[in-house]
């Protein structure tokens, strides 16, 4: 079974601390044979590093140094870039590193990122599409929820997601799609009440020949099941969806390749995937599970 991790976050992103070269020796002392690095860039509420007048505030919980301020702003491309070829030339012989960027879009940003991707698109192996704010109100702060019911502020982050995916093509597959359950105080949704917005999400994916992810991050989170839930798996497999890929969503060297092992052999036996993805300057292969 070859392991691999394709969600992976470093100093580059603004909740982390954790120095690329930690999360890659991490990653070669756990056996993982290729990673994927997909630092944040979330505009709307960031400001990109050359912009600025970048604002700072405490962490969110994710970063090994939460009381450390953490600055409001996206990658620093060219670093990053220049960074991820260091280190891919120093590591050539123990571990293969992909390039990625992790898109936390909404409708109103998309200009942005379309203009990002079209500057950087040759730098690129990978891209996930995350919905981490709508209308600029972050979910993990609770700004989005606040004053809504849980059926709206629910259906709305998916109804988000969907009217992105609409307008937006650039990216390989939906990161943690039901992320809003890690931030909902009120319990998790029933799916029966989601399921016909999910099932057009995940039909406009297959239709584009775009995957999902399986987000590992649930573990350290304390939450039972997976990002996205075997209902939402199931579903994705029984309408024609092939393109997964695997990721721990590691903010520090302590989450890499997080339960992936046994995450792998939970999408063989009780969701019968044969397969998971990795990617290369946009396009995806397979390998057996």
């Amino acid at each position: 079974m070859m392991l691999v991790d394709y969600h992976i976050h470093s100093e580059f992103s603004d909740d982390s601390h954790e120095l690329m070269e930690i999360q890659i020796e991490e990653a070669i002392n756990r056996k993982i044979e290729e990673i994927c690095f997909c630092d944040h860039v979330d505009y709307g509420i960031k400001k990109d590093w050359d912009e600025g007048d970048i604002e700072y505030r405490k962490g969110d919980g994710i970063s090994n140094d939460d009381d450390k301020l953490e600055p409001l702003a996206n990658v620093d491309y060219p670093k990053y870039f220049m960074k991820l070829k260091e280190m891919k030339e120093k590591y050539a012989s123990s571990i293969s590193i992909k390039q990625g960027l992790e898109f936390g879009i909404q409708t109103s940003t998309i200009d942005k990122y379309n203009k990002l991707y079209n500057q950087y698109q040759n730098e690129l192996d990978f891209v996930l599409l995350s919905v981490h704010q709508i209308d600029n109100l972050e979910l993990w702060t609770q700004d989005y929820q606040k004053g809504k019911t849980q059926a709206e502020y629910n259906i709305g982050y998916y109804k988000e997601i969907y009217n992105i995916m609409k307008h937006y093509n650039n990216y390989s597959v939906l990161a943690h799609l039901n992320l809003i359950e890690r931030y909902d105080l009120e319990g998790i949704y029933p799916f029966e009440e989601i399921k016909d917005i999910i099932a057009e999400i995940l039909k406009l994916a297959i239709l584009n020949n775009k995957g999902i992810e399986i987000n590992t991050s649930n573990y350290h989170y304390g939450i039972k099941e997976t990002f996205p839930n075997m209902e939402i798996l199931k579903l994705y497999k029984d309408l024609g969806g092939k393109i997964i890929t695997i990721g721990s969503d590691a903010h520090s060297r302590k989450y890499i390749g997080d339960h992936i092992e046994n995450t792998l052999m939970f999408l063989k036996e009780a969701i019968g995937l044969k397969e998971i993805c990795i990617f290369n300057k946009m396009l995806p292969s397979f390998i057996n599970i």
